[in-house]
């Protein structure tokens, strides 16, 4: 597998608005929304991290989109669990 044929994500909780979990594609983000969005992510408390596949990418993201919303409706999740929803989607 090469560099280019993953994803870096981090789900993350927003320390300076609301305290809502966000999810942020590190490898995706363009030169007009880079900077923004990295610095958001690192004002914020990391939760977790990690790489899933360019293949089958959009189904993974629903699964992390899905994992947020449950994180903001406040259901406790272990990392492990994520990892676990993960395993097809991780290189």
């Amino acid at each position: 597998m090469y560099e280019s044929d993953k994803i870096m994500f981090e789900i993350y909780q927003d320390k300076l608005y609301n305290q809502k979990f966000r999810v942020v594609y590190y490898t995706e983000l363009n030169e007009n929304n880079k900077h923004a969005e990295i610095n958001r992510a690192l004002a914020g408390s990391s939760f977790f991290d990690g790489f899933i596949k360019d293949y089958r990418k959009e189904e993974a993201k629903q699964i992390i989109e899905d994992i947020v919303k449950q994180l903001n409706e406040g259901h406790l999740i272990k990392k492990e669990d994520i990892r676990e929803k993960l395993k097809g989607y991780i290189p």
